[in-house]
């Protein structure tokens, strides 16, 4: 298994934004995302991992994926005063994505949206629901909260004729690629 490890997206991170605290700003300040803009990945993560978010924002983007996170489209909302017109905004931006991945690490068990925002996509959109283990070094597993045990695991996968790419594997010997889930 090939699950993307917290150093490495860090890397990516650092490699494309900087530090984490020019990650931040960089991304906020270039961020200024129309509500009508489609996205094929919503990615609901702990805002606790921002720096490695930043970074799988990146990998992602390396397999022509584009990818909302909320604090870099609506850098405007305000994390500390989450409201009714909060979760109307996630709402929106949800049903302007394809499929959801859920980039699950040690911080997310303390996310009070993140069970929220898979239980909404899952009943949107069914089936375009996968978990991202973020783990910390490459040789890690991954079980995490029981409920996840429900949706397709992805990591990265060396596809004949593709390369290294994100995905899920189908069976022992086949997988595949999240683009094909999100196109589906």
């Amino acid at each position: 298994m090939a699950y993307i490890t917290k150093a490495r997206a860090r890397a990516v991170s650092r490699q494309f934004w900087g530090s984490r605290t020019s990650t931040e700003a960089e991304i906020r300040k270039s961020a200024s995302t129309p509500m009508s803009a489609y996205f094929e990945i919503f990615m609901s993560h702990s805002y606790e991992d921002a720096e490695v978010i930043g970074g799988i924002k990146a990998i992602l983007g390396q397999y022509d994926l584009s990818v909302y996170i909320d604090w870099i489209e609506d850098a405007q909302m305000d994390r500390e005063q989450v409201t009714a017109e909060t979760a109307d905004t996630l709402r929106k931006r949800m049903a302007h994505c394809k499929f959801l991945l859920y980039a699950t690490s040690n911080a997310s068990p303390n996310s009070k949206w993140m069970p929220w925002e898979l239980g909404y996509f899952d009943g949107l959109r069914q089936g375009n629901v996968g978990v991202l283990p973020i783990v910390e070094s490459p040789d890690d597993s991954f079980k995490g909260q029981e409920y996840l045990g429900l949706y397709p695991f992805y990591e990265e996968i060396n596809f004949a004729g593709h390369g290294i790419q994100l995905g899920r594997h189908t069976s022992r010997s086949t997988g595949e690629l999240l683009k094909m889930d999100v196109l589906r």
